[in-house]
């Protein structure tokens, strides 16, 4: 693939159950109509589905036409990196994988804010 993750490695996948990503391969990598830069590969929350929903972006609700089944704590899911962003402005971020996450989300995000946030297994 070629995509270098925010650690400097090569971009790991962030989940295949649910499918996840722009593309829809399970890796957070962005593309030209990607318009919300899906980089970020975050361990979702309660705390931080509720914001979402609040800023009208509404990842909970199952959506099968877009063979979407909804997300709850704890699912990996490729965010929006200014979404990311947000969400940690309101301090509800939820946690990285930075291997998982692409090195492009470093236009959006300091990297120490990323490493703040790093999911430990």
């Amino acid at each position: 693939m070629g995509i270098l993750n925010v650690v400097g490695g090569n971009l790991k996948l962030c989940c295949a159950s649910p499918l996840t990503g722009y593309f829809r391969d399970g890796y957070c990598r962005t593309g030209s109509g990607d318009r919300g830069v899906h980089c970020i590969c975050a361990v979702v929350t309660d705390e931080f589905l509720q914001f979402s929903l609040s800023q009208g972006n509404d990842l909970i609700t199952p959506r099968p036409e877009f063979q979407f089944h909804g997300l709850k704590a704890g699912d990996k899911w490729c965010l929006c990196a200014l979404r990311w962003k947000e969400a940690f402005d309101a301090g509800c971020a939820p946690q990285v994988i930075l291997e998982a996450t692409a090195e492009s989300a470093l236009e959006f995000v300091d990297l120490n804010d990323l490493k703040a946030h790093a999911f430990s297994s």
